[in-house]
């Protein structure tokens, strides 16, 4: 079975339709999402729409927590340190339904799946917190105390934008499946993971999409809060993950 993983869409529409023609054509069976759908993006509600809509297994992020569960608090923790990010946040509020935000409410935080005789744990940052982070060439000591005690022969995760992947002496393989929608790379292509499950065994690839990004700068860019316009730049030049 061939089964595509996604994350981090960040309400990016034309990111997320490119890469829906491009798994369709690669013969993808299944879909698994990591989460963080909406977020500091072009289209929030569109997105969220079209996800719902979908026979697909889906989990929550970090940022669909923060618009689910909205506080003044979480505005005052990211104003000081990510001033854009609490700007895109206020204006998601604004323009997500509530339908919406009761959807990314009741995603669950993680889930354990079972495909092709492969035991899969599915994470947005880490089997620990959903907004810790795992880069590319960190130590691996560091990834076995993540991952320790998890009961699964495959973990998929996203959350850092950046995609990698490790095999770990512990037995288990640890896979960033990068972003659909930001991804922080030189190449601003969105990123997103097929899996090939065949005979209790499995091979990965990350695979690198182009899609208009012109279209999704733009309509980033028409949202029109304070930062919006470097959000609508970052499309175009991927520069660092927080603004």
């Amino acid at each position: 079975m061939r089964v595509a993983v996604l994350s981090d869409i960040h309400a990016n529409y034309q990111a997320l339709e490119a890469v829906i023609r491009d798994l369709i054509s690669q013969g993808c069976e299944r879909v698994l999402c990591l989460g963080d759908l909406a977020m500091a993006g072009p289209e929030p509600q569109k997105v969220i729409d079209y996800v719902k809509k979908q026979d697909w297994t889906v989990i929550q992020g970090n940022t669909d927590k923060m618009i689910a569960e909205f506080t003044p608090q979480i505005i005052d923790s990211l104003k000081d340190k990510f001033p854009v990010m609490a700007n895109a946040l206020m204006d998601d509020i604004s323009v997500i339904d509530d339908a919406g935000k009761e959807y990314l409410k009741n995603l669950p935080v993680q889930k354990n799946i079972e495909i092709e005789g492969v035991k899969i744990l599915m994470v947005h940052g880490s089997p620990r917190r959903n907004n810790e982070d795992i880069f590319p060439d960190m130590p691996m000591d560091e990834i076995e105390e993540m991952i320790k005690g998890v009961d699964a022969d495959l973990i998929f995760c996203g959350h850092t934008h950046v995609p990698c992947g490790y095999q770990m002496n512990s037995k288990k393989t640890v896979v960033n499946v990068g972003s659909v929608g930001r991804p922080m790379t030189k190449d601003p292509k969105s990123c997103y993971v097929i899996a090939d499950f065949k005979n209790s065994g499995f091979s990965i690839e990350h695979r690198l999409v182009d899609y208009d990004r012109e279209t999704a700068s733009n309509i980033m860019k028409s949202r029109d809060f304070d930062g919006a316009e470097k959000l609508a730049e970052m499309i175009l030049h991927p520069t660092e993950r927080h603004v």
